[in-house]
């Protein structure tokens, strides 16, 4: 037993150990990152970085950033949950069809769609738009949040909904009292994977987004300096560090909702 909590804890050492040192060499000027010597502890370590990277084009990269991502994160997950419920609890024609093309849609490479999103959102007058982002993104996402989503559904006993009908409550009454708080881990869970998936996204922004930069964008620019001009590596760190922020803050609002209703609403008040 010893041996296995030896090794977790050295991967978990291993895992953490990128992030700490990019937070650690965030706080250490140029001079000592460019050292043969590696400094692991930042003692004497400044903020001057992160003065140096909040400028007006983070913010205007965040505000993209966090539009995009919270209207495609609540678009997806209200059509996830609808097509989850729907090839879950009910049997109709081009059912087994559907289910099919959604795994299909999940083997198409992004790279071979780009220029005909181009050529879609130019037309639309939708390029380094947030709507036009979000609806390419919702396209991306949903097939597999879809997925996710079936499997918790798929794994709540209908005889929950009957048994509360059996007791006077309409359908739609025993779905929303009894099978969506349970739904809630679920619905957490592909949220996570749909804010991910949207907060980091890259090479679509690239190509969509001419104008109005989101972060991985604006991240970029930090090491896409002239030949003449040395990579600020602790201004990357930092602005990296700034970045991965808000993620950190969504995980910690959601990690106790995710197992918060496991067994909500499958006891009868």
């Amino acid at each position: 037993m010893w041996l296995l909590s030896l090794l977790a804890l050295v991967l978990a050492v291993a895992w953490a150990f990128p992030v700490y040192w990019m937070i650690n060499s965030s706080m250490l000027g140029s001079a000592t990152l460019e050292s043969a010597t590696p400094t692991f502890v930042p003692f004497g370590g400044s903020l001057n970085n992160f003065a140096q990277v909040l400028t007006p084009e983070f913010f205007s990269a965040l505000t993209v950033s966090v539009s995009v991502t919270l209207l495609s994160v609540a678009v997806c997950l209200l059509f996830a949950f609808l097509a989850s419920v729907a090839i879950s609890r009910f049997r109709f024609r081009g059912r087994v069809s559907f289910i099919v093309t959604i795994l299909l849609i999940q083997m198409l490479p992004a790279e071979g769609l780009f220029i005909a999103q181009y050529k879609m959102m130019s037309s639309l007058g939708l390029l380094s738009n947030v709507l036009g982002l979000s609806i390419l993104y919702v396209a991306a996402v949903v097939p597999f949040t879809i997925w996710m989503l079936r499997g918790f559904v798929t794994g709540i006993p209908l005889e929950l909904e009957e048994a509360a009908m059996v007791d006077g409550l309409s359908r739609t009454q025993a779905f929303m009292r009894i099978t969506l708080p349970l739904l809630a881990p679920g619905l957490v869970a592909s949220g996570v994977f749909a804010f991910l998936q949207c907060w980091n996204e890259f090479t679509v922004a690239l190509v969509i987004m001419e104008n109005n930069r989101t972060l991985p964008l604006w991240l970029r620019g930090f090491v896409q300096q002239s030949s003449t001009e040395a990579i600020n590596w602790g201004q990357v760190m930092a602005a990296s560090a700034i970045v991965a922020i808000p993620v950190i803050i969504f995980f910690v609002i959601v990690q106790g909702r995710m197992t918060s209703g496991l067994v909500a609403g499958a006891v009868k008040g």
